[in-house]
């Protein structure tokens, strides 16, 4: 009876124990009793990833699991610049060794637009494949994902699936073609996670097509691959695993999420935070406070470029699940409204910001946002990346979170703020419109923001330092 009863209080203390902060008070509560179908609100949350396999060395094996699955004839994606670097000439000698027949398309565009998905699409759309293999980073996989999605509904308009309000955003009902994912940088995740993203140039902002069906069957993750990665390559990739980590730690709770799904199959691919995806995103934050800094200075440190290429797959099965919010949402304008700026370390022909950078630059006034809602797990995100908080009150949290964000940018040399790109106060107006129809990640942000609040966050990322 003493232990029943001992049994009962530690369950009531650990109930007590949850997170008072209003974004996430119910988020440690999982089960509500009974479930009402009429609310608004959801009340359950999925998670879904690929398959990962990890090890140094181990793409050699794409040829055998090819094999395996019977596959007659293979489309192989990967860029220019990365078609002539040992992590395709690993996947070609392995499908060589193994007989696979395979055709390749080499012309996926850095950053992607509509327009270059739609030349992997017709690419994909002249041959019968029946597997796909992307080899390279987030662009790479995500114009793969577009491709196998595509060919799989040949009728299909482009805009079908791609997200609301730009897109119709259908429902993707058909088993699409097994897709194996080899990722050659340590940031986006792309591996874990049924997200497609591109640049949509009419409007210049980004937008994506988001959905279980189109993740990989399998991510192939040989942390060898990573050496390749020219020093600011590292740093922005890193930057997108940082925020991967922080946004969905912090987004608003599945069970706070609008509306509840009617069916199951309407439940989007980004939820808000729950207690699994916490977990992967809290992981991935203490391995990039300890390891990012060192992978970035020293190409050759295997074993920092190694665990950040964990931390992306991390972070990615977090996200790919909970979301993302503020910095992703208004990162798709800052990248889509380039002009003329050329990020350092990138070999290509067009201006580009690359997706990390424009994540970055924005988090010291986001999280300064949104600390208000949760202070409790802002202060815990800057104690892991290194912060002394045991002195600091909860209405500071944000301050303290900004300002640990802007002391690990520049010690990693990040550009000075949007102006240091190219951008000024004139064309804030322009970033504010090309966030606005990001409302399937900005909805996710634990703190409501309007219009105005928009302009001030763009306007205070101008300068970082």
């Amino acid at each position: 009876m003493a232990n029943r009863l001992r049994v009962a209080e530690l369950m009531r203390q650990l109930a007590n124990a949850a997170c008072r902060c209003p974004a996430h008070s119910h988020s440690h509560t999982y089960h509500q009793g009974k479930v009402c179908f009429s609310r608004t609100t959801d009340y359950a949350f999925e998670m879904a990833s690929s398959n990962i396999r990890y090890g140094e060395g181990v793409t050699r094996e794409i040829g055998m699991d090819l094999q395996n699955m019977g596959a007659r004839s293979v489309c192989l994606m990967t860029d220019k610049n990365l078609s002539r670097l040992p992590p395709v000439t690993a996947v070609l000698d392995s499908l060589a060794k193994h007989g696979v027949k395979y055709k390749c398309f080499d012309d996926v565009r850095v950053e992607p637009t509509d327009s270059s998905f739609q030349a992997a699409i017709d690419f994909a759309k002249k041959e019968e494949f029946d597997v796909f293999v992307a080899v390279g980073g987030g662009s790479v996989i995500d114009t793969c994902k577009a491709a196998n999605l595509y060919s799989c509904y040949p009728d299909a308009e482009f805009l079908d699936f791609v997200n609301a309000p730009i897109g119709k955003g259908k429902p993707i009902t058909k088993q699409l073609k097994p897709l194996i994912a080899v990722p050659t940088t340590a940031g986006t995740g792309s591996e874990t996670t049924g997200v497609a993203i591109f640049d949509f140039e009419h409007l210049k902002a980004k937008t994506g097509i988001a959905s279980r069906a189109i993740r990989p069957t399998l991510g192939v993750v040989d942390p060898l691959h990573t050496l390749h990665m020219p020093q600011r390559v590292a740093a922005n990739s890193g930057f997108d695993v940082l925020c991967h980590a922080l946004e969905s730690y912090t987004a608003l709770p599945y069970n706070q999420r609008s509306p509840c799904p009617p069916n199951p199959i309407n439940r989007p691919a980004y939820q808000g935070s729950n207690p699994v995806s916490d977990v992967w995103a809290r992981h991935a934050l203490k391995i990039v406070a300890k390891y990012m800094k060192r992978a970035v200075r020293d190409p050759e440190d295997v074993e920092a470029r190694s665990s950040m290429h964990l931390a992306s797959v991390f972070a990615g099965i977090g996200f790919g699940n909970a979301g993302v919010h503020l910095c992703h949402g208004m990162s798709y304008p800052i990248a889509g409204n380039v002009k003329t700026h050329k990020a350092r370390g990138y070999n290509v022909d067009h201006p580009v910001v690359p997706h990390g950078l424009s994540v970055v630059l924005t988090s010291p006034a986001v999280f300064s946002f949104t600390a208000s809602m949760c202070p409790e797990r802002h202060l815990e995100a800057a104690e892991i990346l290194g912060a002394n908080v045991c002195n600091v009150k909860r209405e500071d949290a944000g301050l303290v979170l900004a300002e640990t964000l802007r002391k690990f940018l520049y010690d990693l040399e990040v550009e000075d703020g949007l102006s240091a790109i190219g951008y000024t106060k004139e064309d804030v107006p322009s970033l504010v419109k090309g966030t606005i129809p990001q409302e399937r990640v900005t909805k996710l942000s634990p703190r409501t923001h309007t219009e105005e609040d928009l302009t001030h966050l763009f306007e205070a990322s101008m300068k970082l330092y």
